[in-house]
């Protein structure tokens, strides 16, 4: 069997994946006019560029950010800041803003991302968790630790469960991600039980995907990070809330105070930035879309597995690819360093990091420290050696560092 090289690789893929590209063309003019329509509609105007200091009281363009977000998802509310650390830290505003003790939360993916785990209480320290509020937890096996397990539901899901929690991204599993259409059947599910269960998203790294978002298909509540899809590459911090309304601000609650709510914040000077953002985000996520469709597809041919495959349906803007040795995951996270626009002197190594569990190795000079927009990867450094390769700004980027990369 001819071996083919890295150069060969490149050319047969992007020859395979044409029409599969031009598929998610398709969703990109989708989410584009998504945007266009809720910035107009909203009559967003220079006036709201503009903001205020201290307290941040009457800033209009505060104010009509979470107007055009809610626009978006189409819900009768949202909440965007700067103040939001990470897509962690709104996850975490939704469970302590919408929860009480007594409840219960069941996670309907197994395991949630590892950040998550002190936060809900199953991590080693657990200070100030969930857990400690008094709030119970369950998660739901996967089915052969890949999908989710839709029969279960009924099974676990009982009278105290206030919550369940949807995690659309992959985290550091090498399951399947959820599709609009796969979290539209476990809504489906858990409102037949009960109404009145919250169905919560996390929605990180899978906005703009797809033509439809999770509070279309019936979710109460999404969030999500700026410096991940929506930013489109240029928003330096932040996040976003949207859902119904007592939900969104019983969560803003949490980020600010009781009696604030979603009424103050400085916006400091990032309201033109963050609508900017939003308005490329539906390129942006197409070019890492294209991008990690090449990316499966060499991997795939140099006889790793990955997960998705290059013309599968794309839900997030990650790859996994099991590469089995450790050698190799610092292989590749050293050669995505070495092309990185900053930082591209550096040497990546594995460390301990707050939040995880293991070591893990992380490469990505990105303009925006932990954007994973732009073209990053990392991996935990434990068996099999998964490596999540993610984002990608330009597909060419992308393109440039495999064609540099030898296995």
């Amino acid at each position: 069997m001819m071996v083919l090289d890295t150069k060969s690789i490149i050319e047969e893929a992007e020859a395979h994946l044409s029409i599969h590209f031009k598929s998610l063309d398709q969703i990109e003019e989708h989410n584009f006019n998504k945007v266009l329509h809720a910035l107009t509609t909203c009559k967003v105007g220079e006036e709201h560029f503009s903001w205020v200091s201290g307290y941040g009281h009457d800033d209009m363009g505060r104010e009509k950010i979470d107007e055009v977000f809610a626009k978006i998802f189409n819900t009768e509310a949202a909440i965007v800041r700067p103040h939001f650390v990470s897509g962690t830290h709104t996850i975490s505003c939704c469970f302590f803003g919408c929860l009480r003790p007594g409840d219960e939360l069941v996670s309907i993916v197994g395991t949630p991302y590892d950040t998550l785990h002190e936060v809900i209480g199953i991590g080693e320290k657990n200070n100030g968790s969930l857990k400690d509020f008094g709030i119970t937890y369950k998660e739901i096996p996967l089915n052969n630790e890949s999908e989710v397990d839709l029969d279960a539901i009924p099974k676990y899901v009982s009278p105290k469960t206030k919550m369940v929690f949807i995690q659309r991204s992959k985290g550091y599993e090498n399951r399947k991600c959820l599709s609009i259409s796969d979290i539209e059947k476990v809504i489906s599910i858990v409102k037949k039980i009960n109404k009145n269960i919250i169905c919560f998203v996390d929605n990180c790294f899978g906005e703009f995907t797809e033509k439809l978002e999770p509070t279309d298909v019936g979710a109460d509540l999404t969030c999500g990070s700026l410096i991940k899809n929506l930013g489109g590459g240029i928003v330096p911090a932040g996040g976003y809330i949207a859902g119904n309304k007592d939900l969104v601000l019983m969560s803003a609650t949490r980020l600010t105070a009781p009696g604030i709510g979603d009424a103050g914040g400085c916006m400091f000077d990032l309201s033109r930035v963050i609508l900017q953002g939003l308005f490329h985000a539906p390129k942006a996520v197409i070019e890492v879309l294209k991008g990690i469709s090449l990316t499966a597809y060499y991997f795939e041919k140099k006889g790793f597995q990955v997960n998705p495959k290059a013309t599968e349906i794309k839900s997030d803007i990650v790859v996994a690819i099991n590469l089995g040795k450790k050698e190799y995951v610092e292989k590749v996270c050293k050669m995505v360093q070495a092309n990185s626009p900053v930082n591209s002197h550096l040497t990546p190594i594995s460390c301990n990091l707050p939040g995880y569990e293991d070591e893990v190795i992380m490469a990505g000079g990105t303009f925006i420290e932990g954007s994973t927009i732009e073209l990053s990867c990392d991996a935990p450094i434990r068996e099999p050696f998964t490596l999540y390769w993610q984002g990608g700004l330009s597909y060419y980027h992308t393109k440039a560092v495999l064609s540099k990369l030898e296995l």
